[in-house]
């Protein structure tokens, strides 16, 4: 089944080259089923690209998707253009304001780790938007800096400045493996990771409520299911795309900021080769298993979430 999106979106023609089905909203409105109906909150700087990584991964499930784009109320983006934000995304106010609920929502991920959260400008309506999760969302899955920002939120789980950014493919371990979100998981894989910030294990066990489900020795804690507020947070980033790591390094050799080559990304770390992705199926399988599992609990009527 496909995922829904504006013909005029650019991820539109991006997935159908790939392969990916896609609907224009029009013909989805003659077809007599009740799609899933998931936000993407928008946090990164640039939006299309963003929006094209998670159109990929949940446009990829048997199920039809009726994607939609939220932004920040007041926040205004300075990396991507003002029509394409003005013609594809609602500002979260008028989201809320519409009653309108939702099966599931990402927040992605934000370049702001080094502030504390209190200090991000838009941190009050964050706040909002999180609370509104819980009678208006069926299923939430913060990313990187979203996931840390709503663990902090709902348990007050602290992030950490690392001495050097975590940056590159590391190897994680399913630390789950009967998990319905884990659903066939290797035991060992890797998984892209960009942070400068950390989340500790010792504090993430001592919050009730909080169930680690993928790890890693070397970069800690990387998936945790919120069973309590129905959602997911992931510190990592399984939605890049092959050359996302790439895109990072060469901008900051190009910045002159310093920055290390990405650690088992590159061919023998060798950044004049082309990199390869060695996390796209297990990418595929945990976004399509929350799918499934939102498919499985939802209820018909949207109405009924949070009562």
């Amino acid at each position: 089944m496909p995922i829904t999106l504006p013909s005029t979106l650019p991820a539109f023609d991006v997935l159908r080259n790939e392969g990916v089905m896609v609907m224009s909203p029009d013909r989805a409105a003659h077809q007599d089923i009740r799609p899933l109906r998931i936000a993407l909150l928008n946090l990164m700087p640039k939006k299309i690209q963003t929006e094209n990584q998670f159109a990929r991964l949940i446009g990829a499930t048997p199920l039809q998707i009726d994607f939609q784009l939220i932004r920040m109320t007041e926040h205004l983006t300075k990396n991507t253009a003002a029509a394409h934000m003005e013609t594809f995304y609602r500002p979260f106010a008028e989201v809320e304001a519409s009653g309108e609920k939702f099966d599931g929502l990402i927040i992605t991920g934000a370049p702001i780790e080094h502030l504390a959260f209190e200090e991000v400008t838009y941190w009050d309506e964050l706040r909002r938007i999180m609370d509104w999760t819980q009678s208006h969302v069926f299923s939430t899955f913060g990313v990187c800096w979203g996931g840390m920002a709503m663990i902090y939120h709902f348990h007050g789980v602290q992030k950490h400045m690392l001495q050097a950014k975590a940056f590159g493919c590391f190897r994680h371990q399913n630390l789950a493996p009967t998990s319905p979100y884990l659903r066939g998981f290797s035991d060992d894989f890797v998984i892209p990771v960009s942070r400068w910030t950390e989340m500790k294990q010792a504090e993430i066990n001592a919050a009730p409520g909080l169930t680690t489900l993928l790890g890693s020795a070397e970069t800690g804690p990387c998936l945790v299911a919120d069973e309590g507020h129905r959602a997911l947070y992931i510190f990592n980033h399984f939605e890049y795309d092959s050359d996302t790591l790439k895109q990072e390094y060469d901008r900051d050799v190009a910045n002159g900021t310093p920055i290390n080559v990405p650690m088992n990304y590159y061919p023998d770390d060798d950044p004049t080769r082309p990199p390869l992705n060695r996390w796209r199926s297990h990418a595929h399988l945990l976004y399509g298993n929350w799918i499934n599992e939102i498919y499985q609990g939802t209820p018909f009527d949207l109405n009924q979430i949070g009562r």
